[in-house]
Parts: C-alpha cells; sequence; structure tokens
C-alpha cells in the first residue's frame, strides 16, 4: 500500500470511529446519565416520562422544552445552563470549538469555586474544566469520586487534602488523584486558578 493510500486509509478509519452525535444535547445528556449509574428506567421514572421518550432525547429525535430541561437538570444534579449552553454555539462549531465566552458553567458555586466546561462536550472519555477558588473559600465536606484527574495551577495557591497528605500548590504546579478522598481549602487574598482533567467524565 501506498503511503498516501496509508494515510487515506487512516483517515477514513478515523471518521468513522467518531460519533455521530459529537456536541448534541443528546449525547451530554446520555453521558451524565450513566456517569451517575442511571438507567433508561430510572431517568424516566423521576423525569415521570417514559423510556421511550427519554431515549428520544438522548438520541436528538426529540427536542425537550424549557421546563423539560430545568427537570432534567434536578435529576442530573447540573445546573440548566450546562444543559442550554448547547443552544450558544454556532452550529459549525459545536463540538469543537468553545469559546472564552460561551463556557458552560457547572456546580453549584456554594462555595466559592466556580467551574466551567472547556471540552465542547462529554462525549470522550475525559472532560477538562476551568477551575477558580475564590479567595477565602473552602472545601466544606471531603469528597471522593471514582475518577482520575490531574489538575494544573495557573494563578494563586491552593491548599489540598488527599488521603492523608496535605500539600500547598502554586502557579506551575500539578497534582492528581486517583480516587482519593479530597479536600481544598483557599485561605489566601488571591483566587486560585487551575485547569482540571478528569476521566471519565463527572459533570
Amino acid at each position: 500500500m501506498k503511503i498516501y493510500e496509508l494515510f487515506s486509509w487512516a483517515n477514513r478509519a478515523m471518521l468513522h470511529q467518531m460519533p455521530d452525535d459529537l456536541g448534541t444535547l443528546g449525547a451530554d445528556m446520555r453521558a451524565l446519565r450513566k456517569s451517575r449509574g442511571l438507567t433508561l428506567s430510572d431517568m424516566a421514572e423521576q423525569l415521570g416520562r417514559s423510556i421511550g421518550w427519554v431515549s428520544q432525547v438522548e438520541r436528538d429525535k426529540s427536542e425537550p422544552s424549557i421546563s423539560d430541561l430545568r427537570q432534567i437538570a434536578e435529576v442530573l444534579g447540573v445546573p440548566m445552563s450546562m444543559l442550554f449552553g448547547h443552544f450558544n454555539a454556532p452550529a459549525e462549531e459545536q463540538g469543537y470549538v468553545v469559546r472564552v465566552g460561551s463556557r458552560r458553567p457547572m456546580g453549584s458555586h456554594t462555595e466559592g469555586l466556580i467551574e466551567e466546561l472547556l471540552s465542547p462536550d462529554l462525549t470522550d472519555d475525559f472532560e477538562m474544566v476551568h477551575s477558580t477558588f475564590q479567595a477565602h473559600s473552602e472545601m466544606q465536606v471531603p469528597a471522593q469520586r471514582p475518577t482520575q484527574e490531574v489538575g494544573y495551577i495557573i494563578s494563586g495557591r491552593l491548599d489540598l487534602t488527599i488521603g492523608d497528605r496535605s500539600f500547598t500548590v502554586g502557579p506551575g504546579d500539578s497534582f492528581r488523584l486517583r480516587g482519593e478522598v479530597y479536600r481544598w481549602a483557599n485561605p489566601y487574598d488571591e483566587a486560585a486558578v487551575a485547569i482540571w482533567v478528569i476521566a471519565p467524565p463527572v459533570y
């Protein structure tokens, strides 16, 4: 096989493997449901809908109303803007580009942590998150999740407890979590900004 034929074959194979629902609301809804261990039946029961309706939404065969999106967000434990954000990007950029002003917010922000999704969607094996830990904020209850995560500090400082070890990390430092119990605190006067890579996606 000639070299240009090999590249052509590889490109076709890669495109064949790419999901058809890249960057869609349904794809993210399915990823979120599965990350929470919910079956289609579980989701349908909590929404008061049929399994068929949930399946159609996840396959982008049915478009949920604003009220539906609000209820879906409540069941999945994410802000409604997390799901609604798909409608803010131009069609040709969905699944490929995330503009700085179009990041989807995540989490409740109740502990001084502001998180935004950097990944175009949740269909990959990982997600990238932009996290801002506000000054004098602290995680109130230690957390643990079945993920592998790497964080990189862009600015500020952050106190971390991972398992039974404590660290202070600053600009240029990185750290890893492998399912351990962890907790963070920012007792300093400057916000800390970090980039996280999380696998599998949990938001």
